[in-house]
């Protein structure tokens, strides 16, 4: 504050002493990094009321005090220029008036972003250091506070802590369950409106309440925007353990961490399940409305999976027990005839004109989007191009060297050769992204004819199943036991109907046949 208001007050002695001067506004922002000008609330109205002609000058100390970062210097400065309005750097000795203020400019503006770096470098390493000695950088939670770098204990919400430990791993409660819980109990969070399970779950995965302490869980990988990131392995974390007093018992920390990674597992493992196969999640039983499950036998004559009621499978068939009914007498259907379904159900959609204009549209599509030879350059005669302005790049030297160009003139000029020449090293390198691309679009053209032929001909099999898991929404099975079938009605996507089939399926292995008895077409709105 001492700082700023010197600074306010030599900036109105120094513009009330020039004559074709006359103080319009001091602004200021306090304590804000240059870095970053989104957060500088006094340097956007600065540029606002710039730009809006009620000033045609800005008075600052130093490039470093306008911006640290370079882009936004010299973006800012003639977004500015254009307007009207110069800028004096007192210290530095740079107006941007003169013609080369901007040379100036850029140089002083890398050596402030510099500078920036140098300090953020500086801080990080202090700041590690301090870690590693045990100094806690953070913000109180729930049981602690932090107060100089101290981890103390707040009795009243540790009494939380341990309740929330104690439902999840002693009481076998979900995370959801504590969160619905504690809101019932009248007990809010800190710093948050509500319970949630992410913020239980936050808790138990928090190693300070068994006494440890790990730091840099997140970083800082640009020290211009200064967003932070998740530490997932990029920088070395700290952690040490026991070190403070903690809430929770280091056993019930562990049983928790263990319980935490079993229900985790599980999770994860019902989740690949319910996605394991084409038609996962995808049947339903017509008698019950329960989903049907997969069953896998292996047999002489191969691998048997065939889908059964969830009901029949956990209870057998149809029966009431205390009261309730329980079980189905649903028929299991053969994975086979599924697939057979489901092809006869394109064949019945789609004649093979139809596959003709489908796969020459799709191949037409693919032909324009490919690379010709047309689009590649010769790269030799741009290798000697850079060449000829490595040449001139030597020439410009000696001629600095021989008085005959000025170090400016030198400066601008190879700042033009280096930008020429990294333009035609670009083009190079996209060439030869197009060469490999252009041969790759080669050898496979006749690789992706097949694969199209092969998923428009839709054939029986495993190698459509990616087709069958887009476009089927669902299939219904029920029991017919009269006629000894199956009735299925197919629901596919995007389709305002149904298809009915009555099926029977005959031998296995090798041997296995379904034939399709009935077929008709049902509305969305049937029963």
């Amino acid at each position: 504050m001492h700082s700023l208001e010197s600074q306010r007050s030599y900036f109105a002695q120094y513009i009330n002493a020039k004559q074709n001067m006359q103080l319009t506004k001091i602004y200021y922002d306090e304590g804000i990094s240059g870095t970053q000008i989104r957060n500088r609330i006094g340097f956007q109205q600065m540029i606002e009321d710039a730009l809006q002609g009620r000033f045609n000058l800005i008075l600052t100390k130093e490039v470093s005090r306008f911006a640290r970062n370079t882009v936004d210097t010299l973006a800012y400065t003639r977004k500015l220029k254009e307007a009207g309005v110069g800028i004096i750097f007192t210290i530095d000795h740079i107006d941007t008036r003169d013609q080369d203020g901007e040379l100036r400019l850029t140089i002083m503006a890398s050596l402030a972003q510099e500078e920036s770096r140098k300090t953020s470098e500086r801080v990080k390493w202090g700041q590690k250091r301090r870690m590693e000695q045990g100094v806690v950088f953070g913000r109180d939670m729930l049981g602690y506070t932090v107060k100089n770098g101290i981890l103390s204990i707040q009795e009243e919400e540790a009494l939380i802590v341990k309740s929330i430990f104690h439902k999840y791993t002693n009481e076998g409660k979900g995370a959801f369950a504590i969160a619905r819980e504690l809101h019932e109990e009248g007990i809010f969070p800190k710093r948050m409106e509500e319970w949630s399970g992410t913020v239980i779950l936050r808790i138990l995965h928090n190693e300070k309440y068994v006494g440890d302490l790990c730091q840099k869980k997140t970083f800082t990988p640009d020290y211009l925007t200064h967003k932070k990131k998740y530490n997932r392995g990029q920088e070395e974390k700290i952690y040490i353990k026991n070190h403070h007093e903690g809430i929770i018992a280091r056993e019930l920390w562990n049983r928790t961490q263990e319980e935490l990674a079993r229900r985790s597992s599980l999770y994860r493992s019902k989740e690949r399940h319910s996605n394991r196969y084409w038609c996962s999640g995808k049947i339903r039983c017509g008698e019950c409305g329960s989903r049907f499950i997969s069953r896998t036998r292996k047999l002489q004559s191969g691998t048997y999976r065939a889908w059964w009621c969830f009901q029949k499978s956990r209870h057998g068939g149809a029966k009431i027990l205390e009261g309730q009914q329980i079980g189905c007498s649903n028929r299991s259907i053969n994975e086979r005839a599924l697939f057979s379904c489901m092809k006869y159900c394109n064949d019945l959609l789609c004649d093979q004109k139809d596959k003709e204009r489908i796969r020459e549209e799709i191949l037409e599509n693919v032909r324009k989007v490919r690379y010709t030879s047309e689009l590649l350059i010769d790269m030799d005669k741009i290798t000697q191009k850079i060449g000829v302005i490595e040449a001139k790049k030597r020439k410009a030297f000696d001629m600095m060297l021989d008085d005959k160009l000025s170090k400016d003139d030198l400066y601008r000029q190879i700042q033009w050769y280096d930008k020429e020449i990294t333009h035609l090293q670009e083009l190079i390198s996209q060439s030869r992204q197009k060469q490999e691309l252009y041969r790759i679009d080669q050898e496979k053209t006749d690789l992706l004819e097949k694969a199209l032929d092969e998923i428009l001909s839709f054939g029986d099999g495993d190698q459509n199943e990616m087709l069958y898991r887009e476009i089927l929404q669902e299939i219904v099975v029920y029991r017919e036991e009269e006629r000894g079938c199956n009735r299925l009605v197919v629901w596919l996507k995007s389709l305002p109907f149904g298809i009915q089939l009555r099926i029977h399926s005959t031998g296995n292995g090798a041997n296995f046949r379904t034939e399709i008895l009935e077929t008709e077409f049902v509305d969305r709105n049937s029963k």
